[in-house]
């Protein structure tokens, strides 16, 4: 993994992540117990910090930065989908970030919710716990069914569980 001091500043990884060798971490990033971060995401805290709590993905190509007034914090429990682009958002527990999305300074997304792939919520948008944030920019809708929403998530995340410890026990360079 390619991991980066910012001066004084270092990283904070957990010992039981799987962060990908072609993932780029600088700075004050913390990656909680069993999170996952994936080739080509970016996590780079040079002007504030970045938390990516336990057991959540960070997918391919995402980009997580942050400024000096706004962190910006992944839950527990969340995925978050290839090529997203989060900045000074905070995403609550058991949250789905869809591919593509945007995610601006000072939005904050309550927890068990889902922002859909490409949406875009501009800055200080705020989704309430058990929501849906769709399109662009994104409408806010509650979930039409929550729990099967928190059931499908709750499979995903182990699915990335299981796929971070099968690299972590087998991937090699060829």
């Amino acid at each position: 993994m390619t991991v980066y001091r910012l001066g004084a500043t270092a990283p904070d990884i957990d010992p039981t992540a799987f962060v990908h060798p072609d993932a780029i971490i600088i700075g004050a990033v913390t990656i909680g117990a069993h999170a996952s971060i994936w080739p080509t995401a970016v996590l780079r805290a040079d002007f504030g910090t970045i938390t990516v709590g336990a057991r959540s993905s960070i997918q391919d190509g995402t980009v997580l930065h942050t400024s000096h007034a706004w962190p910006t914090v992944i839950g527990a429990d969340c995925v978050v989908g290839h090529n997203a682009h989060l900045e000074g958002a905070v995403i609550g527990d058991r949250c789905l970030v869809g591919s593509m999305s945007t995610c601006l300074q000072r939005v904050v997304v309550g927890e068990s919710s889902l922002v859909g792939a490409s949406a875009l919520l501009t800055e200080g948008t705020h989704v309430p716990n058990f929501s849906r944030a769709l399109g662009a920019p994104a409408s806010i809708e509650p979930h039409r069914d929550a729990d099967a929403f928190v059931s499908v998530l709750t499979a995903g995340v182990a699915e990335y569980l299981d796929n971070a410890r099968r690299y972590r026990e087998t991937m090699v360079v060829a």
